[in-house]
């Protein structure tokens, strides 16, 4: 699914196109979502000028005159800037028709995204609880070692609760902590502060070089433009099992933690 360099790739690649212009209308094909688009998305949008495009974690926040459009990309969605005549393909779901001519159009086979106009993004019941942002400033190592005291659970899991940190997701836990030589089933509250600190800088050189790279794409991730994330391309653990360690040229292995696919090298990552 896509996770925070993807949606940070589709934030900067339709901002441009999108901010400042007047929404002349919503088409909506399938309101049928996670959550289920407003029935009166039209009347909500209507006439409203997107004055900025924010990301909160793995959440898109398109601020309005009134409110804002709160979108999520779920398993497998897409954002595209398009000629508003452009034919919709099969799951083509929304369009915000904009003044320019163009629309911005939400695609999503699965539909386990999001597309809601809403009152409030910063009280929002999806946002108000989210941990800190992993390229801010308030994300530390100090910070990973005062929350992890006494937690048993695993650091991969500790790391990818979007209350500890919002938007590291299964990909970039399993490089950052490679990096960081890190098991992945190590019990969070047994990681001392250096190590801590190692970590979150892994996790935030790893996010920072992903966006960079455009985002990774495994199956149904592209950018704004339709060209790939080519990541994939520099990923050093994650779907490499069996593979040669980079660092030692041992085996990689691949073992389930909290329920996601976890790889990491037993003589590089302790």
């Amino acid at each position: 699914m896509p996770e925070l360099p993807e949606v940070e790739v589709s934030r900067l690649g339709i901002r441009p196109h999108v901010l400042g212009q007047r929404i002349r209308t919503a088409v909506v094909r399938e309101p049928r979502l996670r959550l289920p688009v407003n029935a009166d998305l039209v009347e909500r949008v209507a006439g409203q000028r997107i004055h900025d495009v924010d990301r909160r974690g793995k959440y898109l926040l398109l601020a309005l005159d009134s409110g804002a459009l709160l979108i999520h990309l779920g398993m497998s969605g897409q954002l595209r800037v398009l000629p508003a005549a452009t034919p919709p393909r099969r799951h083509d779901h929304v369009d915000l028709v904009l003044d320019s001519g163009a629309c911005l159009r939400f695609h999503d086979p699965r539909r386990f995204g999001v597309l809601r106009w809403i009152h409030d993004g910063e009280n929002h019941p999806l946002l108000r609880d989210l941990g800190p942002e992993p390229l801010g400033a308030a994300f530390t190592g100090a910070l990973l070692h005062a929350r992890s005291r006494g937690r048993s659970l695993a650091v991969k899991g500790f790391i990818m609760d979007a209350h500890t940190v919002v938007g590291v997701g299964n990909i970039y836990a399993n490089e950052a902590l490679f990096r960081a030589g890190i098991d992945p089933r190590r019990a969070a509250g047994r990681i001392g502060l250096a190590r801590y600190e190692r970590l979150a800088a892994a996790i935030r050189a790893v996010l920072a070089e992903a966006i960079a790279e455009g985002g990774t794409t495994l199956r149904d991730f592209i950018q704004p433009d339709g060209k790939d994330g080519h990541f994939r391309l520099s990923l050093a653990i994650y779907g490499r099992a069996d593979g040669p360690c980079l660092r030692c040229g041992g085996p990689i292995r691949c073992v389930r933690v909290g329920g996601r696919s976890s790889y990491f090298c037993p003589h590089c990552q302790h």
